[in-house]
């Protein structure tokens, strides 16, 4: 009788080093930060630039970049990152919430008046926003979820408890590929399990930032 080995998997904490970009060098005396999430195949240098036209004296704006790395195309060219792929995706989703904690913990220890929060995840970065938002320690003030929407493995208990006072937004282009019918009504499904108001809005275009409605976002106070 042949016996076949078993493989037994196991795995181990280490200290590990994530990149993330800002509009500018901190002074620790802005109002407000940003958090902006890239979506898949994106890195987060170039991400920022479409909100470069956003920065000021009382706005920080933070890009984190996924830890996922991989060639757009074969085996060589373009790099992307990504939040998360199916494989290992519930340590890659609990690494994201460490990453984001400790990025957030860092940046917010260093004011001596704590600035708001607002968060904007892009397609894949939707996603991975509402999981740790709803989770994480801090308070949202604006959440912004652009080409994507709620996460739907999110946990409704604490999202309904940890955004009663967040304003959410939902941003889709008109001619989004990415966008199906029975992808909007999940969002509706989960909008009215939250039984949270939310603000949507449509631009003309794909899947992509808008840089007219994504000053509508930016200037709007409510």
């Amino acid at each position: 009788m042949i016996l076949t080995p078993r493989a037994l998997k196991k795995s181990i904490n280490f200290q590990y080093q994530a990149q993330y970009s800002v509009s500018h060098e901190p002074t620790f005396l802005e109002k407000e930060i940003w958090l902006v999430l890239h979506g898949y195949g994106q890195l987060a240098e170039f991400f920022l630039r479409k909100f470069q036209g956003f920065d000021s004296d009382d706005t920080l704006i933070v890009a984190p970049e996924g830890t996922n790395y991989g060639y757009l195309n074969g085996f060589s060219g373009r790099v992307g990152a990504n939040w998360m792929t199916r494989h290992e995706r519930e340590i890659a989703i609990q690494n994201n919430h460490i990453y984001l904690d400790l990025l957030m913990e860092s940046l917010r220890s260093q004011y001596k008046e704590t600035p708001k929060v607002n968060v904007l995840g892009f397609s894949q970065g939707a996603a991975t926003a509402t999981r740790w938002a709803s989770r994480w320690a801090g308070e949202v003030s604006k959440l912004v979820l652009w080409a994507g929407g709620f996460a739907q493995d999110m946990v409704l208990e604490d999202a309904c408890e940890k955004f009663s006072y967040t304003k959410i937004t939902l941003v889709l282009g008109d001619r989004d590929e990415f966008v199906t019918p029975e992808s909007v009504e999940t969002q509706e499904e989960l909008i009215e399990k939250l039984g949270k108001a939310v603000k949507k809005l449509t631009f003309s275009g794909g899947h992509e930032i808008d840089i007219e409605m994504l000053s509508v976002i930016f200037d709007s106070s409510d």
